[in-house]
């Protein structure tokens, strides 16, 4: 599907920069580019994500986009990008009984970033995704292809992709990592409607977390929590 109709046809009122954008972050931060590889997002994934917006987060709205507070990192722990792709391509969840139990609706994030640090936008920005329990109506995803093994390339480009998503949502406080997320519970922030929907969760790794978390100090990202307890 041409990316032209992706957007025309479902995503009228959300923001997308292009087929290929360029942006200087900043002085210290090389230009970097994002290549649009738009999953499925078809009135079925519309449907469920609505949906899940209702029944998980309590929200009832008429489109699925999020107002970002947040920004999560992942990593896939599957091996390639096409892969990765074809795993939050299809609308509905493939497999997965323990979260079948809670939606229908697949994974997925707006931008995966791949060994080489290349960082593909699979959605635009502030699409409603399902890729953190409990916050996913505020959080932005990121998904690295890999596992605890995140190359250099990979920790430039998350900085870099987190330096213009904050350049562009003005709103964005948090920056965390996918471990994180249950730190939140009790929280304004936190909205699960069931408290027993939980998954146990180690990405992108803290060594990793830390890294970045270095290197955008000038940006005072909060944490999570409990790094403030």
């Amino acid at each position: 599907m041409k990316l032209s109709i992706f957007l025309s046809t479902t995503f009228r009122a959300l923001p997308l920069a292009g087929s290929l954008l360029v942006n200087s972050c900043t002085a210290q931060e090389s230009t970097f580019r994002i290549v649009d590889k738009p999953i499925v997002f078809d009135e079925e994934r519309k449907q469920l994500s609505l949906e899940y917006l209702a029944q998980r987060h309590g929200i009832q709205q008429a489109e699925p986009f999020i107002k970002p507070k947040m920004i999560v990192l992942h990593w896939t722990a599957i091996p390639t990008l096409d892969a990765t792709f074809d795993i939050f391509n299809p609308s509905v969840l493939p497999g997965r009984t323990e979260l079948q139990s809670a939606s229908r609706l697949n994974t997925s994030v707006p931008f995966v970033v791949d060994r080489d640090g290349t960082i593909f936008r699979l959605l635009p920005d502030t699409t409603f995704a399902r890729h953190c329990i409990g916050l996913n109506y505020c959080a932005i995803g990121i998904e690295n292809v890999g596992n605890n093994d995140l190359t250099e390339a990979q920790l430039k480009a998350n900085i870099q992709l987190i330096r213009y998503l904050k350049s562009h949502y003005k709103d964005i406080e948090y920056l965390i990592g996918h471990y994180e997320y249950k730190d939140f519970i009790g929280t304004p922030l936190w909205k699960e409607t069931d408290p027993n929907y939980l998954t146990g969760k180690t990405d992108p790794g803290k060594a990793f977390m830390q890294k970045v978390r270095t290197r955008l100090k000038d940006l005072n990202l909060k944490g999570s929590p409990a790094q403030t307890e």
